[in-house]
This record gives C-alpha cells, structure tokens and sequence, in this order.
C-alpha cells in the first residue's frame, strides 16, 4: 500500500540510505510518526504536519479511518519559539488550542564523538519551544547506526566495539540525555521533554533496521527505552489537554471503528498482524 510506511521499514530506510543530504534517510520515520499518531494516537489526519495520506469520517459519534493519498503532505511546520522560529519534524495543532504535540527526530550515521553538539541542540529546541508553549508535550527521538568497530569502522564512528559494547560516547550521551526526560508538570523545567527515546539500529542485511536490544543503554538509561516513548507522548497529552478541556470537543483522542476501510486495506496487504507489521497498536473503538 502506497506511503503506510511502518517503523521497521523507516528504520531500514535510515540503516541503508548512502548519503544523508537530502533528508531521505530520515523522512520516511517522520512519515510513519505522522500515520502512527493518527492511527495509534487518535488524532485527526488534519492535525498532523506533515499530514499523512489519511482521512477521517464522523458518522454520527462513530469515527474511522480511510486512505486518502491525495491529501499527503510532506510540508514541515514552523512553530513559533521563545527565541525563534524552528521547523520540527512532526507537529499536533489543535485549532482550537495550538502546537499541543511534537516529535523531534535526530538521525547519526556516524561520527559519534559529535554526539556532544546534538545535546546543545537538544537542550536549546526544548527551551525554546516550551518558553513558548510550555503546556506542549515534547518528545525527541535520536536514532543511531549500530556501526561495529569489528566490521572495521573507525573506534570513534563505531556504536558497537569489538566486545560488543556499547560505544562510550554513546552511552555518556544517553547519561545525559536521561537527565532531560520525564518532563510532567508546566512548571517543570523547559530544558526538558516529555519524552525522550534513543534507538541503536541495525545495519547488517539479516537484520537491518532490527532495534538493537543493546544491556548496557537498557540498564544506565531505561527512560530512553523505545517501547515507552509514544505511551508516555499520549499519557501526558491526556493529563494536559483532555482532563483539563472538557469543554473542549476537540481535545480528547478519538478511537476508531475497527471497522474502518483503512484497516479492512492494511488487513487484506499485510495480513491479520498488520499492526505488527506496522509497528503499532491501534486506538480502537469498543
């Protein structure tokens, strides 16, 4: 099916791809973000930038999903900050409320002693952003090529050493990043996120795009753990918008029709697993 693009397949788009100018290496994971917090997060197809090739019908209190090629669009969104401008990669706006959700998405190939400038980046977008608006919910999401120092890249370019371990520098810079995660309150620190996942993928053909299930980051950083970033994104989101908005219609997340012709076309290409296939879990209606 044209432009459903699933997360392994994202994933292996980054692992493969020979030259990271264009952004093609990583705009098919901004793709399947913007279809996931459709799908998965219950937000209208509108309200997502870049909007995916989704459309979604109200019958009644009855809400389902459709493929809709013909309104993708693969614009980014530029959102007003405290200091400046800044065009992020994936963006919820509500009509009636503003920027309410976004994700960051941070792509290394290699040169990981560099890893120290993404982290000034990462602080200054967070502030920035959530001087503005600090109510947002604010995910970051860095993938990183497993490169092996024992496929004879460079120890400074290399994810994974000799040994099998996790690159130093990549685990300093999951230490820190650490610190910026678990952001609840409006209060809190704009420095941090809501969210923060960091994912070492594969880039060996027989498992190329496969998450690498790496102790050492498991066990120094499990809030960067991939599995928990989009639960927390929607469980804040809830906290903030719907529980305090109930006048608000426009503020919960819908939940669609099992039933809907867009999961009835993903069920007859990919088979009765296609949410496995995709890599998601479905915000269904009862």
């Amino acid at each position: 099916m044209e432009r459903i693009i699933g997360f392994r397949q994202a994933l292996e788009a980054f692992a493969t791809a020979l030259s990271t100018q264009s952004q093609e290496h990583i705009k098919p994971l901004h793709r399947h973000i913007a279809m996931r917090l459709v799908c998965e997060g219950g937000f209208l197809p509108e309200e997502v930038t870049p909007t995916p090739p989704l459309r979604a019908i109200q019958r009644g209190s009855s809400w389902s999903l459709d493929h809709a090629p013909d309104v993708r669009n693969e614009t980014e969104l530029t959102v007003f900050g405290g200091m400046k401008t800044k065009k992020i990669d994936v963006v919820v706006v509500k009509p009636s409320i503003g920027p309410v959700l976004a994700v960051s998405v941070k792509g290394t190939a290699n040169a990981y002693r560099n890893l120290t400038n993404r982290m000034e980046e990462a602080v200054g977008d967070s502030t920035n952003i959530h001087i503005m608006y600090p109510g947002m919910v604010y995910g970051f999401l860095h993938v990183l090529r497993a490169n092996r120092e024992a496929d004879g890249f460079d120890r400074k370019d290399a994810g994974l050493l000799v040994d099998g371990t996790l690159s130093p520098m990549i685990d300093r810079y999951a230490a820190a990043l650490r610190e910026m995660a678990c952001r609840r309150l409006v209060r809190d620190d704009p420095s941090g996120y809501e969210a923060v996942a960091v994912a070492v993928v594969e880039t060996r053909p027989q498992d190329v795009g496969r998450v690498v299930g790496v102790p050492a980051l498991r066990e120094s950083a499990p809030e960067l753990a991939l599995e928990t970033f989009f639960p927390t994104l929607y469980r804040v989101y809830d906290l903030r918008f719907p529980f305090r908005g109930e006048s608000v219609a426009e503020a919960p997340r819908r939940c669609w029709s099992p039933d809907s012709p867009l999961f009835r076309k993903l069920e007859g290409e990919l088979g009765a697993t296609w949410q496995d296939e995709l890599g998601i879990e479905a915000r269904l209606a009862p």
